[in-house]
């Protein structure tokens, strides 16, 4: 079975693939496979020079991710259009991820899921959710914007309500990690058919 996972920024999806692995389930992450893909020397990081010019790369050639955040978060064009860059790089990874495992459960942690019109892919869509304060506060705290870059990041994203709505189903990780994983532990139950 394929599940994809999404949530929104600082709503726990790492907290949560962080677990299928501990548990052993292969898991997938599409943020991982976007740094793999604009690495040095890719087509990637070619095409992202291309459109948004030799000022987005470091000195030593390499994506400045800051800056090309701030170009991004701010025009939603420019993001749409980097999104347009990116997203067949990093589908073709994915589709080749998924083929290589042979397990009951493979999971892929990717943050624009529904955006990226990737549901398709899944037997089933899992979102990770936080009320809208727990998440401003959390990306605050843990990557020290402030609220109104916090808000920035968040709302250019689609909306985790309306991303509740999209889902097979919905994990609450508003209260202690164990909550969160008390839920996986009961889906995959269920999913196994009370065999774990």
């Amino acid at each position: 079975m394929k599940i994809g996972i999404t949530g929104g920024i600082a709503s726990g999806k790492s907290t949560t693939t962080l677990y299928l692995k501990e548990k052993g389930w292969p898991v997938i992450d599409a943020d991982l496979i976007a740094r793999q893909v604009v690495e040095p020397g890719t087509i990637g990081l070619k095409k992202i020079v291309e459109y948004f010019s030799k000022d987005v790369l470091t000195s030593e050639g390499t994506l400045d991710r800051p800056k090309l955040g701030s170009i991004i978060f701010s025009d939603p064009s420019k993001r749409q259009q980097l999104d347009r860059i990116l997203h067949p790089l990093i589908q073709q990874e994915i589709k080749r991820q998924m083929e290589q495992y042979k397990a009951a459960f493979i999971f892929a942690d990717i943050p624009l899921l529904f955006e990226g019109n990737y549901e398709t892919w899944f037997d089933e869509t899992w979102v990770v959710y936080v009320p809208f304060e727990t998440q401003i506060d959390r990306l605050m705290k843990r990557n020290g914007f402030t609220k109104e870059q916090a808000l920035d990041r968040i709302h250019s994203q689609m909306p985790l309500e309306e991303k509740k709505q999209l889902a097979t189903r919905v994990l609450d990780n508003s209260k202690e990690p164990q909550a969160l994983y008390d839920q996986i532990d009961q889906i995959l139950n269920e999913l196994l058919g009370g065999c774990c």
